[in-house]
C-alpha cells in the first residue's frame, strides 16, 4: 500500500531505497546528522504540533451525527425522576444546613462558643485547650460535611427493614413452637399418675387412660395446668435487647425478648446468624415471672410499663445455669432494651390498666434530673475533646481496677475526676453516689462503667446499634477484640471531604454542615493522613497497642458522639469509612 507524506508518494521501490540508504551509514559508523547532509533529497516529516490538537466547535459538529433518534418517553421519564430527586435532596440539605446554622450563630456571641467553633485543621489561632490528638479525632466529624446519597441510603434502609422483619418472624415462630408443642411434651405433669387414676387402670387393658400408658411422641395431646394456647401467647410485646457488658462477644449478642401480659412473664431468645442464609434461635432467658434486681424497683415484678427503649432488665446469673460462662462471672446480668414493638405496646396499654408506683416514679424522675445536671456540665467541657477524655478515662479506670471485677470505691472515682479535670461539685457527686450505690452486696463499690455512663451520659441506642454493626463487621470471628491490622485494612478514607474536595480547598474557604467556616487552603489532608490520624487516636485509647477491644472501640465513638447533634450525621460518620 502506497503511503503519502506531504504530497510525496512513497512507492515500494522508494521505500526499499530509503531502507538501504539508512543501512549504509549505520554500517560505516555515520551519525544521523551526516546521513541527512549526505542525502538531502529524502523527504522530511514535519514535527507534530501538539498545541494545535485542540477540539473546536466545528470539529465536534462534524463528529456528532445529525441523524440520532429522538429520546424515548421512558428515558425522558427516568431523567426527570433523577433530576427531581437531585433537586429535592439538595433542597432538604439546604434546609437542614440553614436550621443548624441559626443556633450556631446565636451562640457564637459567648467566648466559650467562639472557642468551640475554632477550625479543626489548626488554621486559626490556638485559643482553646485542644491537643494534637483532639484535632486528629475531630477530623472524623468531616464525614458529616458531605450529605449522603438519598437513593443509596433508601435502598440500604429498605434492606435493613426486610432483614429485621425476617429476623422478627423467625424468632416469633421459634417461640411459638417452643411454648405450644415442646413445652407440653416436656411437662413433667404428663408423667404424673395420681392414685385416683391408677386405681382405674387395668393391667392388661388397652383402654387404660392415656396418662397410664407408655406414650409416643404423637400421643401427647394432653392439657396440663401449664398448657398454653396460641391465643394466650398472642398478647405479647416483642423487644430487642443487648447485654450491658465490657466483653465484646457478649455485648454484640442479638437478643429478642417477649413479655406476655396474661401471666406477666417474659422470655428472651438469642438470634444467631451464620453467613447469609443460616440462622439459629436459642433460649437465653427461660420463660418465667421475674423481678427487678437493682434500682428503685428492686424486688418489684416486671410489668408492661417497664418495657421501653433504654430501660434496663436485671437478672441474677445464678438463676440461669444455661448462660455463657463469661456472663455468669458477674452476679447480675443487665440487659438494655434497644427497640420495642410500639404498636403492640400501645394496643396492650389500652386493654390493661397498668399499676404505676407513684412514689417510685417520682424518685426515678428526680434521679434522672441529677444525672442530667451533671452530664450537661461535663459534656460542655468535653465538646471538642470528648474522644481523648472518654477513652483515656476508661483506660485509667481499667488500670485502677486491680481485681478485674469492674468495681471501684468513691475515692477512686474522685481521683479520676481530678486527674482529667472534670469539674463536679461536691453536692452533685454525693447525690450521684447515693443513687448508684444502692446495692449493699458491693461493699460500697460501684461498677465503673455504670459510673461513667452516669456522669458523662451515653449515645442513644440508635447510634450504638451502628457502632455494634461496625465492630461486628471487623470481629467476624466473634472474639470480642480486633487487631489493628484488620482495622487498617477495613477503614477507608476515600470519601472523606478532605480527600475528594481538592477544588474547594484551593478556592479558599468552605463551610461545613454545622455552619462553621474553615480555612482550607492552608492544610489539606490526604487519604493516608486521615487513616493514620484515626489509627493514632484509636491506639491511644487501647491498653494493648496492636489490639482493640469492643469497650475501647465503643469509648472512641462515645467521645466522638458528644460533639455531634444530629443522629444521621453520626450514622453517616460510621457508614462511610466502614461501609455498613
Amino acid at each position: 500500500m502506497d503511503l503519502e507524506v506531504k504530497g510525496v508518494a512513497a512507492s515500494p521501490a522508494s521505500q526499499a531505497q530509503a531502507i538501504s540508504g539508512r543501512e549504509k551509514p549505520l554500517q560505516q559508523g555515520w551519525t544521523s546528522k551526516s546521513w541527512g547532509v549526505e542525502d538531502p533529497c529524502l523527504p522530511v516529516v514535519p514535527r507534530l504540533d501538539l498545541g494545535s490538537l485542540v477540539d473546536s466547535d466545528d470539529e465536534e459538529q462534524d463528529v456528532i451525527p445529525n441523524n440520532l433518534p429522538a429520546p424515548t418517553d421512558k428515558y425522558k421519564l427516568n431523567y426527570q425522576q433523577y433530576k427531581t430527586e437531585v433537586k429535592e435532596g439538595h433542597k432538604q440539605y439546604s434546609q437542614r444546613n440553614a436550621e443548624k446554622t441559626k443556633p450556631q450563630i446565636t451562640h457564637q456571641q459567648t467566648p466559650r462558643k467562639k472557642i468551640d467553633e475554632k477550625c479543626v485543621q489548626g488554621a486559626e489561632a490556638d485559643a482553646d485547650d485542644l491537643t494534637t490528638l483532639d484535632r486528629k479525632a475531630l477530623l472524623q466529624q468531616g464525614y458529616a460535611d458531605n450529605p449522603p446519597i438519598a437513593q443509596r441510603g433508601t435502598r440500604r434502609s429498605d434492606a435493613e427493614i426486610v432483614a429485621a422483619e425476617k429476623k422478627k418472624q423467625t424468632v416469633t415462630e421459634q417461640v411459638m413452637t417452643d411454648h405450644l408443642s415442646r413445652a407440653v411434651i416436656s411437662d413433667p405433669e404428663q408423667n404424673v399418675t395420681t392414685e385416683k387414676q391408677s386405681a382405674h387402670i387395668l393391667p392388661d387393658s388397652k383402654m387404660a387412660p392415656l396418662r397410664g400408658r407408655k406414650r409416643t411422641l404423637h400421643e401427647t395431646k394432653i392439657k396440663t395446668r401449664s398448657t398454653l394456647t396460641e391465643n394466650m401467647l398472642s398478647h405479647k410485646v416483642q423487644f430487642d435487647g443487648r447485654v450491658v457488658s465490657r466483653n465484646g462477644h457478649d455485648a454484640c449478642r442479638e437478643l429478642v425478648g417477649f413479655f406476655f401480659t396474661h401471666d406477666q412473664s417474659l422470655t428472651i431468645y438469642e438470634y444467631r446468624q451464620f453467613g447469609k442464609n443460616r440462622t439459629n434461635v436459642l433460649p437465653f432467658i427461660q420463660k418465667n415471672i421475674y423481678c427487678h434486681q437493682r434500682g428503685r424497683r428492686k424486688g418489684k415484678q416486671y410489668q408492661l410499663g417497664d418495657f421501653y427503649v433504654g430501660a434496663n432488665l436485671t437478672f441474677l446469673s445464678s438463676d440461669h445455669p444455661g448462660l455463657p460462662g463469661s456472663i455468669k462471672e458477674n452476679t447480675l446480668l443487665t440487659l438494655r432494651i434497644t427497640n420495642v414493638d410500639q404498636i403492640a405496646l400501645h394496643s396492650l396499654n389500652c386493654r390493661t390498666d397498668s399499676v404505676e408506683h407513684d412514689d417510685i416514679t417520682n424518685q426515678e424522675a428526680n434521679d434522672r434530673l441529677v444525672f442530667k445536671a451533671i452530664q450537661d456540665v461535663l459534656r460542655e467541657q468535653l465538646h471538642k475533646r470528648g474522644v481523648r477524655i472518654v477513652t483515656r478515662l476508661g483506660k485509667y479506670l481499667r488500670q485502677v481496677d486491680k481485681e478485674g471485677n469492674g468495681l471501684l470505691n468513691k475515692a477512686d472515682f474522685k481521683q479520676a475526676l481530678e486527674v482529667f479535670d472534670l469539674e463536679v461539685s461536691e453536692n452533685d457527686f454525693e447525690s450521684l453516689w447515693l443513687i448508684l450505690n444502692d446495692n449493699d452486696n458491693d461493699n460500697g463499690k460501684v461498677d465503673y462503667g455504670e459510673f461513667k455512663r452516669a456522669i458523662i451520659g451515653e449515645m442513644n441506642e440508635y447510634r450504638k446499634s451502628f457502632v455494634r454493626k461496625a465492630f461486628m463487621k471487623l470481629d467476624f470471628n466473634k472474639t470480642g477484640s480486633v487487631s489493628m491490622i484488620d482495622i487498617k485494612k477495613c477503614y477507608c478514607a476515600k470519601k472523606h471531604p478532605q480527600v475528594i474536595s481538592d477544588l474547594r480547598c484551593n478556592q479558599g474557604t468552605s463551610f461545613s454542615r454545622n455552619g462553621a467556616s474553615h480555612i482550607m487552603n492552608i492544610r489539606h489532608f490526604t487519604e493516608e493522613e486521615i487513616k493514620s490520624s484515626f489509627l493514632e487516636t484509636l491506639k491511644d485509647a487501647c491498653s494493648k497497642s496492636e489490639e482493640v477491644s469492643y469497650g475501647e472501640f465503643e469509648d472512641y465513638y462515645e467521645g466522638l458522639s458528644i460533639g455531634i447533634v444530629d443522629d444521621e450525621d453520626f450514622v453517616h460518620i460510621l457508614r462511610t469509612p466502614w461501609g455498613i
